[in-house]
């Protein structure tokens, strides 16, 4: 069963993109666009975790957290906390009002998406098992894993994560600069050619034990993990 993620934000435009891209790492997502909306939804069916914004109209999300915080059957449920306030005393608040992390806006996807495995591996590490398969080929992101049929796969950080983006979207081809930005991150200057180094290491390492290439070149367009 996927991990229930509650989102309780009023910005429409943000809880969109929050919404589609937790959905695309295979969480089941719910919106709230407000805190009574917020409070209704959680105590109706309790979400594995809750990512809560700090200012909110008719609850704000601090109170949202105490109420949590203060019933037995939610006390448990992780929150993070999502506010435009940086300052360290607003920080601690929302720490010490129950909140288990704090992210201040503006923030990445990614970064949020890491936030809320982490505070399940630490809080709830019976729902924090975080694996995609492709074929005979397993990605596990909390160990750090990879095996392809039987056999272990040793992979170095930057393949691991060339893996790890192409194993979500198998048989769909990636430019050399969608998988720069993907894994490098497009506020790094890496030249393109790079791509293709690391591409032919992954695939050295896929293909360690002769099980056949899984990564297909498509001349001109970029690569794809193929799903036989």
């Amino acid at each position: 069963m996927a991990t229930r993620v509650l989102i309780v934000e009023d910005e429409e435009a943000l809880a969109t993109l929050l919404e589609y891209n937790l959905g695309q790492e295979k969480f089941d997502v719910t919106l709230a666009s407000d805190g009574e909306e917020g409070i209704l939804k959680i105590e109706e069916n309790p979400p594995d975790v809750v990512i809560l914004d700090w200012m909110l109209p008719k609850i704000s999300g601090i109170e949202i957290c105490r109420r949590i915080r203060s019933k037995p059957e939610t006390r448990n449920i992780p929150i993070i906390m999502l506010t435009a306030r940086s300052e360290e005393a607003d920080r601690i608040r929302g720490l010490e009002t129950g909140a288990d992390d704090y992210l201040t806006k503006p923030f990445s996807t990614n970064e949020l998406i890491a936030r809320v495995r982490a505070v399940l591996r630490r809080i709830r590490p019976g729902l924090a098992d975080d694996t995609v398969t492709c074929g005979d080929i397993r990605v596990d992101r909390v160990s750090h894993r990879v095996t392809r049929g039987e056999k272990e796969i040793h992979l170095g950080p930057t393949e691991f994560r060339l893996l790890d983006h192409l194993i979500q979207h198998p048989g769909r081809v990636f430019s050399r600069e969608q998988l720069l930005n993907a894994v490098w991150g497009s506020d790094v200057f890496v030249e393109v050619r790079t791509v293709d180094v690391h591409i032919g290491r992954l695939r050295k390492a896929l293909n360690k034990h002769k099980q056949g290439d899984p990564i297909r070149t498509v001349r001109s367009a970029g690569y794809a993990l193929d799903t036989k």
